[in-house]
């Protein structure tokens, strides 16, 4: 599976549903109508910031733009073997990120991140239509997690709960690359 052309008819298919033209996303997101139409035909990898805003724009988390269209199959299989699960690399951190979940219908995704040394990804606060949860369970490596004001520095074993209703940054100051599984759950917007 080529992964930009998934995100690019995920994207699409998307801001189809939602009726929005590409001046209406590219104005909710604060991504120009040209780049998000690159995207969306696959000419563009988008970062994870740009994907970030789209996915907010869209009312969608991020992780939702690597999901297969489970309305498409009649049941969706509740097992992700290996070597179906979507691995995309971040163009501008070089970071990997593995979606884990299947595709069977669940409130909570679960995500493998390898995150190269001396990067730094932030991600914007963006209003969705639901709440989103985290939880950062570092494996190997050290990790600085910002969110808002707040700032922890993770060592191997070290797990960290958040919303996701701040500005996030994710930074490795280390020398070697840091490891860590993301568990997201999706909940009805409480306010």
């Amino acid at each position: 599976m080529d992964i930009n052309k998934h995100i690019a008819s995920r994207l699409l298919a998307l801001r189809e549903a939602r009726q929005l033209s590409l001046s209406a996303l590219a104005e909710r997101s604060g991504v120009s109508r040209s780049n998000i139409s690159l995207i969306e035909r696959g000419e563009s990898s988008a970062t994870a910031t740009v994907l970030d805003k789209l996915a907010g724009a869209l009312g969608v988390t991020l992780g939702s733009l690597f999901e297969t269209d489970a309305a498409a199959a009649a049941e969706p299989s509740p097992l992700s073997s290996a070597a179906t699960q979507a691995v995309w690399t971040d163009p501008a951190s070089g970071y990997v990120r593995r979606q884990l979940s299947p595709a069977a219908r669940s409130p909570m995704q679960l995500v493998e991140v390898s995150f190269p040394p001396g990067q730094r990804v932030t991600y914007d606060q963006v209003l969705r239509e639901n709440d989103v949860f985290q939880q950062v369970w570092l494996l190997e490596g050290e990790l600085e997690i910002s969110l808002g004001e707040q700032s922890w520095q993770l060592k191997p074993g070290d797990c960290l709960a958040m919303r996701e209703d701040q500005p996030i940054s994710y930074a490795n100051h280390g020398r070697k690359p840091a490891r860590y599984l993301v568990a997201l759950v999706i909940l009805p917007f409480t306010g």
